[in-house]
């Protein structure tokens, strides 16, 4: 019981710790990951240091930091909000994500062990369960659990990095997407993936993930406004 009692309060202590402006920072992060706030929607600093229950400058700070990750841009008056993805920008995005997450793949699937292999498919069957379910917030979060947890065994942090800020890009408009056709217009691609890592095959991992990478962009692309 005290060894109980010692962890928690470690784990407590450790939150505790954690500075304003960083937890306030991957709040927002995750809020505009997941879409829930969406592309185009100007919100203003008070606004959300009210909402987060949090001070100003820590607020600050993380919209600093965001409008640094592309995540923001300032809108004046002190407003923010997520930018609207152009086609010009998902055609970036495409290629960005190719070059980087395909090379991730690489790496990751001559590093993988069967326990890491095991935990993917975990995050995949839960994947699968929110599809059937019609689950959007779940779906984003398990898609988004299955490709961070690949590209962090693949011991490439540069990368990693890159493609994290890639994600902030265009995942709002992917909760867009999955709010206007439902979650069945992104079939699961992830079993070849999984397939290749079994075999520890790289280039049919890589093949694998751009095929992933482009029917997701695709899907993006539809959910756009024309004018854009």
């Amino acid at each position: 019981m005290t060894e109980i009692t010692s962890s928690a309060q470690n784990a407590e202590d450790g939150a505790a710790k954690t500075p304003a402006h960083e937890a306030v920072y991957q709040k927002l992060r995750a809020q505009i990951l997941f879409g829930e706030l969406a592309p185009g929607q100007a919100v203003t600093i008070q606004g959300l240091t009210a909402a987060l229950g949090v001070g100003m400058t820590p607020v600050r700070e993380a919209i600093r930091r965001l409008i640094s990750d592309g995540a923001l841009v300032f809108q004046g008056n002190r407003r923010v909000s997520v930018p609207l993805l152009r086609t010009s920008d998902v055609k970036e995005i495409i290629f960005a994500r190719k070059t980087i997450e395909c090379e991730l793949v690489r790496l990751a699937t001559t590093q993988v062990s069967d326990a890491d292999i095991a935990e993917l498919e975990r995050i995949d069957t839960a994947l699968d369960q929110a599809i059937s379910a019609g689950d959007v917030p779940g779906y984003l979060a398990q898609n988004y659990s299955f490709h961070t947890a690949l590209y962090s065994r693949a011991a490439a942090p540069i990368l990693t990095d890159l493609a994290d800020r890639l994600w902030l890009r265009f995942g709002p408009s992917l909760r867009v997407v999955c709010g206007r056709f439902g979650t069945q217009s992104f079939p699961d691609r992830h079993k070849d993936i999984l397939e290749a890592l079994r075999r520890r095959d790289p280039e049919m991992a890589a093949l694998a993930m751009e095929r992933d990478v482009c029917q997701g962009m695709d899907q993006v692309s539809m959910g756009l406004d024309p004018d854009n």
